[in-house]
């Protein structure tokens, strides 16, 4: 493993330490587990030793399918867009060390191994767990883990050795994207609670809030036209009314829709040129 990798670990794993949300969910999933007994455990476990075990169960378990999840999180970005996917792929695979942990758990609580023969059965047994583990993981923290493996924007050089002939900024929505896709950004639009990021090299899906993505534009000219819509200005190609109703006509012919909010600055700025 290289130190950038170590380090982008590391700081993810920093995330579920820190926050709230993570340990509230892991506190409700124990409770649940505690007052239901399941798989036996009503029966067979007085309540202190019963909060024991499951304490137990999960600390060890969500550890491992944690660690797992954050290592494919990590490695798979550059195959695979969507986090929960690279997420749920390493939880997945934690299924087989997780197997030999409960076995380890159920002979130190019953000093013999559970019903299943072998930690193999365990891992196939463990496989629901460790995509529940996964889902509840990231409804609370798929925000948070987007932010933090987001790319940090490139660092200017100190005034001492910056060249005479710099180039210019780059926005910093840019070192979001892929390489691949990186180029002069056309238009902004909200996808759920993602932001689809038009440039002249492709488009893709950011999870960042539109309002933040505004904010990172940099020196790019443009207007926001839409509650969910930013288009670049040289990318404006017309205004054109349909059935009353104003929009943007953008060089790939694409029509944007304008809001009233919006209509004034709208024409202000493209001229009107609606027709």
């Amino acid at each position: 493993m290289n130190h950038p990798f170590l380090s982008s670990t590391l700081r993810e794993l920093q995330l579920f330490t820190r926050s709230w949300r993570f340990w509230a969910t892991f506190t409700l999933v124990i409770l649940i587990f505690v007052v239901t007994g399941p798989y036996g455990t009503f029966e067979r476990m007085t309540l202190g030793i019963r909060f024991g075990y499951w304490l137990t169960v999960h600390a060890v378990t969500w550890t491992i399918a944690i660690c797992f999840a954050l290592m494919a999180e990590i490695l798979l970005r550059p195959h695979l867009n969507h986090t929960l996917a690279r997420m749920m792929i390493g939880s997945l695979a934690a299924a087989l060390p997780i197997g030999f942990a409960l076995g380890a758990i159920d002979f130190a609580f019953f000093g013999r191994w559970a019903e299943m023969e072998t930690g193999f059965h365990r891992a196939l047994f463990a496989l629901p767990l460790c995509a529940l583990f996964c889902l509840l993981t990231y409804t609370a923290m798929h925000r948070q883990i987007a932010e933090v493996s987001a790319p940090a924007p490139p660092v200017s050089p100190s005034p001492a050795v910056v060249p005479a002939a710099s180039p210019p900024a780059q926005p910093e929505i840019l070192a979001r994207l892929k390489p691949q896709n990186r180029g002069a950004i056309l238009r902004l639009s909200v996808e759920d609670h993602y932001t689809d990021v038009v440039t002249s090299r492709g488009h893709e899906l950011v999870l960042l809030r539109f309002a933040d993505a505004l904010k990172e534009l940099g020196p790019t000219l443009g207007l926001q036209v839409h509650r969910s819509h930013w288009v670049a200005d040289a990318h404006v190609e017309t205004l054109k009314r349909i059935e009353g109703k104003l929009f943007v006509i953008v060089k790939d012919g694409t029509e944007i829709p304008v809001s009233r909010t919006y209509a004034d600055t709208v024409r202000a700025r493209f001229g009107d040129l609606s027709r």
